[in-house]
């Protein structure tokens, strides 16, 4: 019983994150409410499979930590771009690929984490949440488009949510601290229900139960610009992991070796590529996990198992996922504006250690920083681009990470002709 509960109190403190991305895809996408259901179940399943593939320890995948994973939100902007330009089955066919690439790269990637110093993964993480905001301030004001956006009710619903959580953030401790997002999209929408702002519907058509099918929505297709995007995208997920994994290895007390973090690497790219089967998503490991393992001091690998089952379980219910499609558009952008914010903070915390270590960090934080979000305000800047790589500069989260890569590698991995003060004396 003990087990159980621990493992609850991680689906709890992952779920917010979880449900977060396939909302905000679904509604962008315009599916149905049925299908936003099912993208919904079929998310929190293969998050309990994705995270039992990681926590298991053969010879072949899995890092064997204590780490939950579940879809990264660095990829909600490209697949919602990606969706916009070729449909949803584009996503599809780009996740699938991904995850066979990272299968195939993940016994040398440990030598390409270089090419992705913090000063990179901070700028990537600070850009994907302002980038992100926009689509949180719709979402508050009732959804772009809506015929009542802006409304007093929206208003009121999206920043009394937002309210809550800081309130709960703030006077509340522990446990209730971590999952302050979860338990003020419940309290939003009750208030919205007083308000007559909920729709049931959605809740008594889905069934009790229902089979996972691969390729839900249809065929996956090929495209060659969908497929780099996810995979940059993967990569950036893949070194945020790769903290998560030495931060565990601390706590649990284990000397991570390269072979463990190939093995760790692999279970995400096979975790990525059942995804891709079965419309699911993208997966990190999730690190508000680690601070609860931090909080109660336990570090079994039996408890993540638990919370494994417990998603799988739960993905097979169409019911309970159903209940978060009848979230309010407002109250999901009032909690939106909570969790991209916090995305913002945890970049800027990578950058604050690297800033001050050179001009040339300063540098490449601004132009890329500068960028992504340049191209998120203007996005018909390359309108003139050939449409087949529009996708790679239409998007300030591509074009601001690949800024920053390709600067880093200017000013830190080019050679160059450092000032010699002794040879200087000596042509003087």
């Amino acid at each position: 019983m003990k087990t159980a509960a621990l493992g609850f109190q991680h689906v709890l403190a992952m779920y917010a994150g979880a449900i977060l991305v396939p909302l905000i895809v679904g509604d962008a996408l315009g599916l149905t409410s049925e299908q936003l259901t099912y993208l919904v179940a079929i998310d929190i399943l293969m998050c309990g499979v994705a995270t039992i593939l990681q926590v298991v320890n053969n010879r072949f995948f899995g890092i064997g930590l204590p780490v939950v994973l579940g879809c990264t939100f660095t990829a909600v902007g490209p697949m919602i771009a990606i969706g916009g330009e070729y449909g949803i089955s584009a996503i599809y066919g780009a996740i699938i690929v991904t995850g066979i690439v990272i299968v195939l790269i993940s016994g040398f990637f440990g030598s390409l984490v270089r090419f992705f110093p913090p000063v990179v993964t901070g700028t990537v993480v600070t850009i994907i949440g302002i980038t992100l905001i926009p689509v949180a301030i719709n979402n508050l004001g009732g959804g772009q488009g809506a015929s009542d956006f802006g409304s007093i009710v929206n208003i009121s619903l999206g920043f009394g949510t937002l309210l809550f959580i800081i309130l709960l953030y703030r006077f509340a401790t522990g446990f209730i601290r971590s999952i302050s997002i979860l338990i003020g999209l419940i309290v939003g929408t009750a208030a919205a229900m007083f308000m007559g702002k909920v729709n049931f519907s959605a809740v008594a058509e889905a069934s009790y139960f229902h089979m996972v099918e691969p390729f839900y929505f249809g065929a996956p297709t090929f495209e060659w610009t969908a497929i780099l995007t996810m995979i940059l995208v993967a990569i950036v997920s893949l070194v945020e992991s790769t903290g998560v994994y030495f931060a565990l290895g601390d706590i649990t007390e284990r000397k991570l070796t390269q072979k463990d973090l190939s093995k760790g690497y692999r279970a995400e790219g096979i975790a990525i590529f059942l995804g891709g089967i079965f419309n699911a998503f993208q997966y990190t490991a999730f690190s508000q996990n680690v601070g609860l393992i931090q909080m109660t001091g336990v570090k079994t690998r039996k408890v993540i198992f638990v919370a494994g089952g417990m998603l799988i379980a739960l993905g097979f219910v169409p019911k309970i996922a159903a209940l978060t499609t009848i979230i309010p558009t407002a109250v999901l952008g009032g909690a939106m504006v909570a969790m991209f914010g916090m995305v913002i903070s945890q970049g800027i915390k990578m950058l604050s250690s690297v800033i001050s270590d050179s001009p040339e960090n300063s540098m490449i934080i601004a132009c890329s920083v500068g960028m992504g979000l340049g191209v998120t305000v203007v996005p018909e800047l390359f309108a003139q681009l050939p449409s087949s790589i529009q996708i790679l500069t239409s998007n300030g989260i591509v074009a601001g990470s690949v800024t920053a890569i390709a600067l880093n590698i200017v000013f830190h991995m080019l050679p160059s002709r450092k000032a010699n003060p002794v040879l200087e004396e000596q042509e003087a």
